[in-house]
């Protein structure tokens, strides 16, 4: 039994004495403690392959901050390389693919990946869940597969995807292809993390922004609707499309439990088109540079648009490295001890 459930009440629906509270990237360079545990590992491809290491840095913010629930530490692309195409993360570039997919004839190089390849993350949900003993709810997550798709196409991050969005273009009935096959392996591998003890999952749309909506309805609605009605049945689903401000409606429709917001979209008009899903976000991370007063100013008056039922407070993206640890702290404790 969780002694702390708020965020899965939250998440269904259910009625909630305050806003729970947890942030992406809270497992991060912005705790000293994570850097520690971070350089026993001698790259970040093993540190992700290390379920200790990823169950020590996944509770570290759940110590340290008071969040009201752990996110399991990983990575997204680590479905592009239980497919076959290996991934490595250069220091302050991010994600390099040495090969990455081209034509129709290099998804033969790939295959759909088994959820047993990736029991190293989890290894590490089996030993989170057992060393955070109920104290607040577990999350597990994986990339859309639209999202992975444009980094095994693109070979690394980018502002445009242009890469990425050609393949749409030029060779669609490809593009579904591989999607396709991300999809069935995220649904193998979010089911196993289930199984593993997740208590709910996020699937993150990181580049959702770039496509236009009638892409968006093409290249990754339809996958994303095939991942919530596969795990909805199980454990509450937080969709989350970054920038795509258009498909909020859309999102409500897959019959996802929660969607997630970024700073840039307005709370009243997404309660306005998803009056029945609960809402996470949307606070800019740069309004935890300001003072004191912004933080706890900027976090109150956030609750207030929000309200206190079908909400669960966010940012509208991860933590950035930089930020001073006692604001992020002062946040989470702004949002505790809101006076509803």
């Amino acid at each position: 039994m969780l002694k702390n459930d708020l965020l899965l009440r939250a998440a269904r629906g259910e009625a909630v004495e305050r806003a729970p509270v947890w942030l992406m990237r809270q497992a991060g360079r912005v705790l000293t403690e994570y850097k520690a545990t971070r350089s026993r590992a001698k790259n970040f491809v093993e540190f992700v392959k290390s379920p200790d290491l990823a169950c020590e840095v996944t509770i570290q913010p759940v110590d340290i901050l008071g969040v009201d629930a752990a996110i399991i530490f990983s990575d997204i692309l680590v479905i592009p390389e239980a497919m076959g195409l290996p991934y490595e993360m250069i220091e302050a570039k991010g994600p390099w693919f040495p090969e990455t997919v081209k034509s129709a004839g290099d998804l033969q190089k790939l295959h759909v990946a088994d959820p047993y390849q990736l029991r190293y993350v989890t290894d590490a949900i089996r030993m989170t869940k057992k060393e955070l003993d109920g104290r607040v709810p577990l999350i597990g997550f994986a990339g859309a597969p639209w999202t992975i798709l444009s980094y095994m196409v693109e070979g690394s991050g980018s502002k445009t995807f242009s890469k990425a969005k050609q393949f749409l273009y030029a060779d669609p009935a490809t593009a579904h292809r591989l999607l396709d096959m991300i999809t069935e392996s995220t649904i193998a591998y979010l089911n196993a993390q289930v199984d593993a003890g997740a208590d709910l999952v996020q699937v993150f749309d990181s580049w959702a922004g770039v496509l236009g909506e009638a892409q968006f309805r093409t290249f990754s609605l339809p996958y994303l609707t095939r991942i919530v009605d596969a795990l909805a049945p199980r454990v509450p689903v937080t969709l989350f499309a970054k920038d795509a401000h258009y498909a909020i409606g859309a999102l409500a429709g897959t019959g996802c439990s929660v969607i997630g917001l970024d700073w840039t979209m307005s709370p009243s008009h997404c309660r306005e088109v998803a009056p029945n899903t609960t809402l996470q976000g949307n606070a800019d991370p740069c309004l935890l540079y300001a003072s004191e007063a912004a933080i706890v100013a900027g976090a109150q008056a956030m609750l207030s648009e929000f309200g206190k039922q079908r909400y669960i407070c966010n940012l509208g993206h991860g933590l950035y490295p930089d930020l001073e640890r006692t604001k992020v702290k002062l946040f989470v404790d702004t949002v505790k001890a809101y006076p509803w």
